[in-house]
């Protein structure tokens, strides 16, 4: 009786621990339900993509037209001829019928073949991507994305690379090029095209485009693991003027230079040493921020989180003009860089409530900063700002948002 007695109690201690956890993951996801909710389309003309394969789509589906068609009413033709109520008689017994047996082999070679045609027709076009396309090199890691510019190199050193959010420009082919950094992933903005599978140590390249600049919903379509379905991106297509001027803006950014004394230097300092009486990792170590030593890899670029409008690869939005310093928006932040595996499944970024974390299979205990500390390094990433009319998510319009509106 007493071993059951005690087994049971430490189920219910086990119970009561893990009640706390489950409560913030409730909470943080609860109140992280501030997103516009965009409709996706793979019918949407305003790509050539989509052109192409909906015209390729139409032959197809007529000619599934004509053969259901065709094959119904040979059935019912058959059928009505041939019903026993009308046939006394036993039926004549022959060989065969070499023109039917002609006509139902070469009916169908001729069917696959017109396919086989407007297949590799389609392909020919959509496969190649012209020499004059914008280069996007796309990374794919559970559960986040990073976008970087190949062909433009920042002033301050390294590629233009983006976390989270594409920026592309419109009426123009952009060649991405996508792969992994540890699973199968799969890359897919309906929108502006198709989609590709990223794999690890291998490179696809295909075009994508759109005539139609607004803010499209991408997602991962391979099951990648415990977030899968928390891997989202945007996709923010500019008019080329915008766009060229938007990347300019990126190449010649480098970080601000926190006020000595301030919030957001705090911040920087914590960012970039970490706190190693508390065992509190540095951010520095895992995400880059152009313009300072920060030139990590592991996580995505922050360089212009405070231009951003999206947290934890596209889990919540902060889609008002006040951005991460709206009081819900600072809230989800404050959560994601306090315990970001507790909100998001799955996620490698480290906690800093001292909670344990599972890292390649091993349950890892993370370091500690206060709420203040935590404060602190959310101002300084909302510091990294581009200028202002470099702001890609001005008045540029959520594309299938329910109100249609800009940003």
């Amino acid at each position: 009786m007493n071993t059951t007695t005690h087994r049971h109690s430490g189920t219910r201690r086990r119970v009561r621990q893990a009640l706390p956890t489950l409560a913030i993951l409730g909470a943080t996801l609860l109140t992280g339900c501030q997103q516009v909710n965009q409709s996706l389309s793979i019918g949407d003309m305003s790509s050539a993509y989509n052109r192409e394969i909906f015209w390729m789509s139409i032959w197809a589906i007529a000619l599934s037209i004509i053969i259901f068609i065709g094959v119904s009413y040979a059935l019912f033709y058959t059928v009505q001829k041939f019903r026993e109520d009308r046939h006394d008689a036993p039926p004549a017994q022959f060989h065969g019928n070499n023109k039917l047996e002609t006509i139902l082999v070469a009916v169908p070679v001729v069917i696959v073949i017109l396919l086989s045609v407007l297949t590799v027709k389609s392909m020919a076009v959509l496969n190649p991507t012209p020499n004059q396309a914008t280069k996007v090199d796309v990374l794919a890691r559970q559960f986040w994305w990073n976008f970087a510019y190949p062909e433009v190199t920042s002033d301050a050193g390294g590629v233009v690379t983006n976390g989270n959010e594409l920026i592309m420009p419109t009426k123009e082919a952009v060649a991405l090029t996508v792969t992994s950094g540890d699973v199968i992933h799969g890359f897919w903005a309906p929108n502006i095209g198709g989609q590709r599978a990223a794999m690890p140590s291998v490179k696809k390249t295909w075009q994508v485009d759109t005539d139609r600049a607004g803010v499209y919903q991408g997602n991962c379509s391979q099951l990648c693991g415990a977030s899968h379905a928390n891997m989202r991106y945007k996709v923010v297509a500019l008019d080329q003027d915008r766009y060229n001027s938007t990347l300019a803006a990126m190449k010649a950014y480098r970080a601000p230079e926190p006020a000595p004394g301030s919030t957001e230097a705090r911040g920087f300092a914590l960012f970039m040493q970490g706190k190693a009486s508390t065992g509190a990792i540095a951010c520095a170590s895992c995400h880059r921020v152009q313009g300072t030593p920060a030139a990590g890899a592991a996580g995505p670029d922050l360089s212009f989180f405070g231009t951003r409008r999206t947290l934890g690869a596209g889990m919540w939005e902060a889609m008002t003009d006040a951005q991460w310093t709206d009081a819900k928006a600072a809230e989800e932040l404050h959560a994601w860089l306090k315990h970001s595996p507790v909100v998001k499944p799955g996620s490698l970024m480290p906690r800093y409530d001292g909670g344990e974390y599972m890292v390649q299979g091993k349950m890892t205990k993370g370091g500690t900063l206060t709420d203040e500390e935590i404060d602190d390094i959310a101002a300084y990433l909302r510091s990294l700002k581009l200028p202002e009319e470099a702001d890609y998510w001005k008045g540029t319009p959520v594309n299938g948002a329910p109100n249609g509106g800009t940003q």
